[in-house]
């Protein structure tokens, strides 16, 4: 048994590429969790989640909102450009701005999930020599096959946000 990684033909490990394609259907799951008079439920204190500081919609839609202002456009500048400055993006600002507590769930986890659809099939078309392209993204070098790794992360803290925040309910 090899020490190395299995990658597949597109250069990243096929395990963050089944985890990134299963994340619209588990988050779906999770979200339904949530009891439905608790959508919009904060917590008295925020002391040790393990996401950004978001109700449950609120999480619904950063997701949606960090997958197609974030990593799409993260995405095509890595690939496109040589070593842009990629931007951050304030999720709580972007929260209160575009009223997540009044959004839908249905139609976000849709909007999620047809993004993360682009998302892959982008990935897909990455050519080998593409996977260690860089980009500078919160004043570090990041290479496309780093930042496929952190949008797989950022999904992982949203499900453990989730269930963080049910934990928290039924305290």
């Amino acid at each position: 048994m090899s020490d190395k990684p299995a990658h597949d033909d597109r250069g990243i490990d096929a395990a963050t590429l089944a985890a990134l394609a299963a994340f619209p259907a588990r988050l779906a799951e999770f979200y339904a969790a949530v009891p439905r008079d608790r959508i919009d439920w904060r917590p008295p204190s925020w002391d040790g989640v393990p996401s950004e500081p978001f109700s449950p919609i609120e999480q619904v839609c950063h997701v949606r909102d960090i997958e197609i202002d974030g990593y799409h456009v993260r995405l095509a500048r890595t690939r496109a450009e040589s070593e842009p400055e990629l931007a951050s993006i304030d999720g709580e600002a972007l929260a209160v701005a575009r009223g997540y507590a009044r959004d839908d769930a249905s139609a976000a986890l849709a909007a999620f999930a047809a993004a993360r659809a682009q998302t892959l099939t982008s990935l897909a078309g990455v050519a080998p020599s593409e996977w260690s392209r860089s980009a500078m993204f919160e004043g570090r070098r990041i290479t496309l096959r780093g930042l496929v790794h952190l949008l797989c992360s950022h999904d992982q803290q949203h499900l453990a946000g989730l269930q963080w925040l049910l934990a928290r309910m039924t305290a």
